[in-house]
Formats: structure tokens, C-alpha cells, sequence
């Protein structure tokens, strides 16, 4: 059984935003989300969703991790939580994630930590993205 409380959004996004209101986000595949201005709003704002993406990127690569390692059979919950510092300088940015695995299952603390490393390390596109430097290539239009 999964524990993952968090909202995939997966493929292409395509965000528009007026003069007023929410910025609105839909996938590729259908996924529809408006998203939030203040953080004492309820629902997802633009960190909380690069939050959102790197935990459930984590969980699912742990599930793979465990998998490639022969203990998935004895998985039994993976459970991740990203918070983050800002920087204090500029440019805006999150300075450091912290990520907290709890990894369940009948095996030991060696197993669990190689679990996190390679889920972490090799399998994640949005750890191994954020740990990089990728190109931005930006186009604009009226």
C-alpha cells in the first residue's frame, strides 16, 4: 500500500494567468489545477508543487529502486517529505531541500539507505534535474 497524498502532474503543463485571478495549469494528459497567490491560501502554490513534484518523483523511484534491489515484495510504504530554505539573497531560488524517506518494509537500515540513494542519486528525473544545470530555452509571443 502507497501512502503518496500528493498531486502528479505529469507531461506538458501549459499555464495562463489574466490580469486577475489564479494562474491555471493543464498536463498534456487532462490534469487540470488552478493554482494559488498567497500561502495562506489553501491549495497548491508554484513551491509547493516543485515540492509536490520531487517527493512524488522520490516516491516512485524508491518503489524502482526497491524493485532493481529484489525487495519489493518485502516494500511495504515509502513515504517522502520535501520542505525547503530560500535563499536570503538573489536571485529568488530555494537555497536547500530537505527530504525526509521513511521506507517501510522488511529489511534492514543498509537497505533502506541504499534505497534512498539510488531513488535519490540515479532514478529521479526532478532530483537529478533540480542537482544539474539544465538549458532554458524560452520563446515569447503576443
Amino acid at each position: 500500500m502507497w501512502g503518496l497524498s500528493l498531486v502528479l502532474i505529469v507531461g506538458y503543463a501549459a499555464e495562463f494567468l489574466g490580469r486577475t485571478g489564479f494562474p491555471h495549469v493543464t498536463s498534456l494528459t487532462g490534469g487540470e489545477l488552478d493554482i494559488v497567490t498567497s500561502p495562506s491560501q489553501p491549495g497548491f502554490g508554484p513551491l509547493d508543487l516543485l515540492y509536490a513534484s520531487l517527493a512524488s518523483c522520490l516516491v516512485l523511484s524508491a518503489r524502482i529502486a526497491a524493485s532493481r534491489f529484489g525487495v519489493l515484495d518485502r516494500l511495504t510504504e515509502v513515504t517522502v517529505k520535501v520542505t525547503g530554505e530560500k535563499a536570503h539573497d538573489e536571485p529568488s531560488r530555494v537555497a536547500r531541500f530537505d527530504i525526509a524517506f521513511v521506507i517501510k518494509g522488511d529489511f534492514d537500515d543498509t537497505v533502506r539507505h541504499a534505497i534512498m540513494e539510488a531513488a535519490e542519486e540515479e532514478i529521479c528525473t526532478v532530483s537529478n534535474t533540480l542537482r544539474g544545470s539544465p538549458d532554458f530555452v524560452s520563446t515569447v509571443s503576443a
